[in-house]
């Protein structure tokens, strides 16, 4: 039955808990890739990405790198700390959440890995639940050094020298997320040189994901939610590869929904002269179904959560009544879920 107006429930399906991936398969592009831009989906491997674009396609990837967000620690009367680093502030600071049984106050030392203690200073954050905290030397080192990665919470064992690799794509370069842009997770050096056999052209955004990408929508409106803040980057050298792209023909397509909200947020910032506006900036774009997409043709992703944004945003861009199929199929088909699970090749409806 069509729909105008979603509200929460419409998103919401019934996953069996053994199709939640909690490890990576063996090799990168043996996951599985499920084509969704017809009518019928057509079962797969991603590896197989390359021969289902068209020479003259631009692909473009988020370069983000995961950083060591999570970490553990206590207040001075011995509670037990658990930050997930959000964001890197200027002066050594940290936008942290922080799970703790009693609220710190500014002030409060927290001792973290038993190595370094950090200082709260208040609270942060647009909605106030995280915490700006001091580090006592440079935030990425004493990450790299002391933190863990951040697997989702949907994972259940602690991290890996497994995670460590493969919680983040070949391509990562700019340090800053909290967690992977898992549709990037499926591409090795033999992909990518597949892509570059087959004529496509490659380019780069970088948005660095905040823990918020997990954060629940908790009102029936969907209206009333309200995104939380991450950082992006549209380079001039990826708005001319999208020009190029355009001007032979060629198709845009997204590697993931972080690159498709970069995208689609650098040309609201467009005008009649530069249609997408290049530079690093804020965003908030939250896409539901009736978002007018303007720059990205064809999306690769993974299969997200019951009633998260990511779901919502998939909807919007190939149609809701057809998502639903697709996610249909691929629970009979025993696909595997969310951040190490399989992908599909969306078209824009």
């Amino acid at each position: 039955m069509p729909h105008t107006t979603y509200t929460l429930d419409d998103f919401d399906f019934n996953l069996p808990e053994g199709l939640i991936a909690q490890r990576p398969v063996p090799q990168r592009s043996a996951s599985r890739l499920l084509d969704g831009r017809g009518r019928l989906p057509v079962d797969g491997q991603f590896r197989g990405l390359p021969s289902m674009l068209n020479p003259g396609d631009l692909v473009v990837f988020n370069d983000t790198r995961v950083i060591k967000a999570r970490l553990f620690g206590e207040k001075p009367t011995g509670g037990a700390v658990e930050a997930l680093i959000e964001r890197i502030v200027p002066g050594h600071g940290v936008v942290a959440q922080l799970r703790v049984s009693k609220a710190p106050r500014p002030g409060t030392t927290i001792r973290f890995a038993e190595a370094f203690d950090a200082e709260v200073i208040g609270r942060a954050g647009n909605d106030g639940s995280m915490y700006e905290l001091r580090f006592p030397g440079e935030p990425f080192a004493l990450l790299e050094q002391h933190g863990h990665v951040p697997l989702p919470p949907y994972i259940a064992h602690a991290d890996s020298a497994l995670d460590h690799e493969r919680y983040q794509s070949v391509f990562a370069e700019r340090p800053g997320a909290v967690a992977a842009p898992t549709a990037s997770l499926h591409f090795d050096e033999a992909v990518l040189a597949a892509l570059d056999a087959r004529g496509v052209a490659r380019a780069s955004i970088t948005l660095h994901v905040g823990a918020g990408t997990f954060q629940p929508v908790r009102t029936d409106n969907l209206s009333e939610h309200r995104m939380h803040s991450e950082w992006y980057d549209v380079p001039p050298p990826t708005v001319r590869a999208i020009e190029a792209a355009r001007a032979r023909g060629g198709r845009v397509v997204a590697v993931g929904t972080t690159a498709l909200r970069a995208l689609e947020s650098a040309a609201l910032f467009g005008d009649a002269d530069q249609p997408l506006a290049t530079g690093a900036r804020e965003t908030e774009l939250f896409i539901t179904p009736g978002f007018q997409f303007r720059v990205v043709d064809t999306l690769v992703t993974n299969f997200h959560l019951p009633k998260s944004t990511l779901l919502m945003l998939v909807c919007a861009f190939a149609g809701f009544e057809h998502v639903r199929a697709l996610y249909r199929h691929a629970i009979e088909a025993r696909y595997r879920f969310f951040s190490y699970g399989d992908a599909m090749l969306l078209a824009r409806s």
